[in-house]
């Protein structure tokens, strides 16, 4: 959304794989600018601020992300622009930090820095007014401290060693202060639903104050205790990316040049590049995938949430090699280098049946019917004597499994903790893996079948099944049960 008169632009940017909105602010009069919060491959702030014949001078982050490896360096390099955060923040590059209360002037224009601790001990938010002298804000962009709906989870992995309830106390204070702006002035965050840095976000990408002071339930009206309750229950389980990108988001880092197009491999150099160590990466949908792909491939198709997948289920440091519709390597590309996966060393510039059948394989994804018949011979999800036992594993996440149930006899896993506990698991025993529609349980089976073990997923997923549903009991805070 872009502001259509007066002296402010503010273009908002939403990339719904990762459900972050950054921001484009600027004067009219004077044609200065900011951009809050840029995503990696920036070029879409460059056009834009090009457009409305405004100069790109400062960069401010509201916090240290986690969730993805933020466009800094690469709008400073591309427009010499100043990086800015708030005070507290510790980096390994330079910045020009900015004070509690500080202003910043870009014209009539006029941003007012708040230090709002508690997402991470330097987070802050930005108070836009289209004029200095403004009584009711433009808005404020509140980065991970206030989400419409929700409160930003604490966020241990930049919080140096304090506690959960530290900074949720914190959280506290932070999030009061800002119900002091005024209940017209709009609300602007850095995440949508989808996110894992809450559990309750809207699909709603703005709000106001007023609204969320009566329809957030994280800013009813509370003691600090209860609060630092209700926020620290029943959060997600983090992707283990979030550890390896927020110490990425401190360095000085390589950046990213997002026009070189991925060198494309042949056949046997691609096979080379596997034999080497480097991880396939089948890019296409889960039936394609399925039909015909690489010994020890894994699937996460280039739709949906794939670099938030890729992240939970890749190393970071691991080379990787492209396979899928040769046309999409640069996007699949960009799109890990979204999170900081950057050793992406090519991709297949054929199809993948243009490999050797030697070096292919495939799987028969099971259906809920021929599913429900095998359930209806077990006793707790273990076949009877004659038939081949299998474990049901659950890779959704606790919420998922908490509202909608989950099949009898399932194991529940969430995806983000698989590699963790790959030694829960049996490995004498077939896995059948479930998910929401069949994109996460395609990803999971193939990263177990890349590890050894003999598993397969159900075909369209939960959304397919129409047998029993049972409601998981005694589901521990990490969302594994027995």
């Amino acid at each position: 959304m872009t502001t259509p008169a007066g002296p402010l632009v503010f273009v908002q940017f939403y990339l719904d794989c990762l459900s972050h909105a950054s921001y484009l602010v600027g004067d009219r009069t004077t044609g200065r600018a900011v951009v809050v919060d840029p995503q990696r491959d920036v070029r879409e702030y460059l056009t834009t601020a090009e457009q409305h014949g405004l100069t790109i001078e400062r960069v401010i982050e509201t916090h240290i992300h986690a969730d993805f490896l933020s466009g800094h360096l690469e709008l400073a390099e591309r427009t010499g622009a100043r990086i800015s955060y708030g005070s507290a923040a510790a980096l390994d590059f330079d910045t020009d930090p900015l004070g509690d209360g500080e202003r910043i002037g870009l014209g009539e224009v006029d941003l007012e820095i708040l230090h709002t601790p508690g997402h991470t001990p330097e987070s802050i938010c930005v108070v836009v007014r289209e004029h200095a002298g403004d009584a009711v804000p433009f808005g404020v962009l509140t980065g991970d401290t206030l989400f419409i709906g929700d409160v930003g989870r604490p966020d241990l992995l930049s919080s140096r060693g304090r506690s959960a309830e530290e900074m949720a106390r914190l959280l506290y204070r932070s999030t009061r202060a800002l119900l002091t702006l005024p209940d017209d002035t709009r609300v602007y965050p850095a995440h949508g639903a989808g996110s894992a840095c809450g559990k309750n976000l809207s699909t709603e990408l703005s709000c106001t104050i007023g609204n969320q002071r009566r329809g957030n339930y994280a800013l009813a009206d509370m003691t600090e205790d209860e609060f630092v309750a209700v926020v620290t229950a029943g959060q997600p389980a983090a992707p283990a990316y979030f550890a390896f990108t927020s110490v990425r988001n401190r360095q000085a880092r390589p950046v990213l040049d997002e026009d070189t197009p991925v060198p494309p491999l042949t056949p046997e150099a691609f096979l080379q590049a596997r034999a080497g160590g480097a991880t396939v990466l089948d890019t296409r949908d889960p039936e394609a995938f399925a039909a015909a792909h690489l010994h020890g491939a894994v699937n996460i198709p280039l739709g949906g949430r794939f670099a938030e997948l890729a992240g939970q289920v890749l190393d970071a440091q691991d080379p990787v090699v492209l396979c899928g519709d040769p046309d999409t390597a640069t996007e699949a590309r960009t799109r890990l280098a979204r999170i900081g996966f950057d050793r992406v060393l090519g991709a297949l510039g054929t199809a993948v049946e243009a490999i050797d059948a030697a070096h292919l394989t495939s799987v028969v994804r099971v259906d809920a019917d021929d599913l429900a018949r095998s359930l209806a011979r077990s006793t707790d999800g273990q076949l009877v004597e004659g038939e081949a036992d299998f474990m049901l594993l659950d890779v959704r996440g606790p919420g998922e499994t908490q509202d909608n149930g989950t099949l009898p006899g399932a194991r529940l896993l969430p995806l983000p903790e698989l590699l963790a506990r790959l030694g829960d698991l049996p490995t004498d025993q077939p896995l059948t893996v479930i998910c929401a529609g069949g994109n996460r349980s395609s990803v999971a089976a193939s990263v177990l079948r890349a590890r050894g073990f003999e598993a397969v997923d159900l075909r369209g997923g939960f959304a397919a099944w129409n047998g029993e549903v049972v409601r998981p009991a005694g589901q521990a805070a990490d969302g594994v049960t027995a």
